[in-house]
């Protein structure tokens, strides 16, 4: 789909589709689009009438004109009330614009939204929104969608109209990209997304974008001393891939950070074996490293000056077998500290201690990690907010700007220090999992025990790395979640 700027009135644009935004209670129409209304003898505002279109947030109202029209489809998109206009409800109401153009068939579409605020910023916001939408992935389909509706009968063209630098638009394609990458990583099944094809996605980035790319091997890993993440590793008999790409922007340097993804390609349980129903969703139990490629692969387009990132996914399965570990085995991570597995389950913790050991050993300013770590955080937040746990204020202030500019839902969560008492052992330096409550709270507990100094954030990403339903522009499957935050925090906006 190709996305153009155009300062074209409203009135004389000529095309399949218009699309224009309301507020909420933004009932009398005014300006260019009562000029609109008067040209269509007042169909706006008898459709408005009759169908009571309020301008609410996800709302619409479709109106066709006559044969002979330069427009056949009007489309009215609610943005709610203007108090709350932000540049996520662009995205919103470009989603919507975008979805309702494509089921009536138009093949080009003008979107016009308030964007007086910040032109640059909104309707970039609203190029995420249309793109994102408007993702299919049919990948294992024998006749996928796109082939049923032919190329040609399907939305080709979007143009926003507004005054904005043209630059905004392969910077929103360069997030969209990124985005669906980690969509498609995470819902495609755990026979296809091995740790070797997650080595093989980060080669190919690095190759693209001009990132550098070092792939550990098993034999490499062991002589770093990870012993946690080679513990994990050993039940599977896919190899295990550890990744780090790295990134280094133009001029001189001035912030080095690190993301650390979680990347259990496939999460059995290992001999604590999870129940058969719903195991065949922990293909998603790499959705962290998905979300670090795809910010990997965002920025290496985007290519911000003065910054280098470091991306690092220690890659494995966690598979039952006769080389698995016992619940009571006692392995001993990179930074020497050593570990009873009390549960195999808790296995995505096991890998993040060699990886944030490692992220730290490379000097970076601030690290911060996702993984699909607890269903105990999804008790606590649901599906839709991710658990953010850090000790750094700066930090964590960063990240929630960067957040809530991305219009992704994080939540700053407690690390109550006393709750480590329940994952003290006997006999090692700790356990991997703590008493029955507060599990999310000493998964990040348990992870803090291989970040010595740095600033850190982690973010518990189990809720919405994921989504059974369509909603705005995100839709059924993979969401990519995390992709965008991190790229705002890059950026610093």
């Amino acid at each position: 789909m190709e996305f153009t700027l155009h300062d074209t009135p409203l009135l004389a644009y000529q095309g399949d589709g218009l699309a224009v935004g309301l507020f909420e209670g933004q009932t009398s129409l005014a300006g260019e689009l009562a000029q609109l209304d008067d040209k269509l003898c007042g169909q706006l505002t008898e459709v408005i009438a009759e169908e009571g279109f309020k301008g609410k947030a996800a709302s619409k109202v479709t109106l066709r004109t006559a044969p002979g029209w330069p427009i056949r489809k009007v489309i009215l998109v609610g943005l709610g009330p203007v108090e709350k206009y932000t540049r996520d409800t662009a995205r919103q109401a470009a989603a919507n614009a975008a979805r309702a153009a494509q089921s009536l068939k138009c093949k080009t579409l003008a979107l016009s939204l308030p964007v007086a605020t910040n032109p640059a910023v909104m309707l970039q916001a609203a190029v995420e929104g249309a793109g994102l939408a408007l993702h299919t992935f049919d990948r294992f389909k024998s006749q996928s969608t796109s082939d049923e509706e032919g190329p040609s009968n399907g939305l080709q063209t979007v143009t926003l109209l507004g005054s904005a630098s043209a630059p905004i638009v392969p910077a929103a394609q360069a997030i969209v990209s990124g985005t669906l990458l980690a969509r498609e990583l995470v819902s495609s099944p755990a026979n296809y997304v091995t740790p070797e094809c997650l080595a093989t996605e980060a080669q190919t980035i690095a190759r693209d974008f001009g990132l550098t790319c070092k792939i550990l091997e098993r034999e490499d890993c062991a002589a770093l001393g990870m012993g946690a993440f080679l513990g994990v590793a050993q039940g599977s008999d896919m190899p295990p891939k550890f990744i780090h790409l790295t990134y280094t922007g133009s001029g001189e340097i001035t912030r080095r950070l690190a993301i650390v993804g979680k990347g259990l390609t496939f999460d059995s349980g290992g001999l604590s074996i999870k129940s058969a129903k719903g195991m065949e969703l922990m293909k998603f139990d790499m959705g962290g490293a998905a979300a670090t490629l795809g910010a990997a692969r965002a920025l290496g387009e985007l290519k911000p000056p003065g910054v280098q990132v470091h991306f690092i996914v220690a890659a494995t399965e966690n598979m039952p077998s006769g080389k698995a570990i016992h619940p009571g085995d006692i392995l001993t991570a990179s930074n020497g500290k050593t570990i009873e597995v009390d549960n195999t389950d808790a296995e995505g913790r096991l890998t993040l201690a060699d990886s944030l050991v490692y992220a730290e050993g490379l000097g970076v300013d601030a690290i911060v990690d996702l993984a699909t770590l607890t269903g105990a955080c999804m008790v606590a937040l649901g599906n839709d907010v991710a658990g953010l746990f850090s000790e750094n204020a700066e930090l964590t202030e960063a990240i929630q700007a960067a957040a809530q500019a991305a219009g992704e839902k994080v939540w700053p969560m407690p690390m109550d220090v006393p709750y480590f008492e329940s994952m003290k052992s006997i006999v090692a330096d700790m356990k991997n999992i703590g008493g029955q409550y507060g599990g999310a709270i000493t998964a990040a507990l348990f992870l803090k025990q291989f970040v010595a100094k740095t600033p850190w954030v982690h973010l518990d990403i189990a809720g919405p790395v994921w989504s059974d339903k369509q909603k705005g522009y995100i839709n059924k499957g993979g969401t990519g979640f995390g992709v965008r935050t991190l790229v705002a925090w890059v950026l610093g906006t």
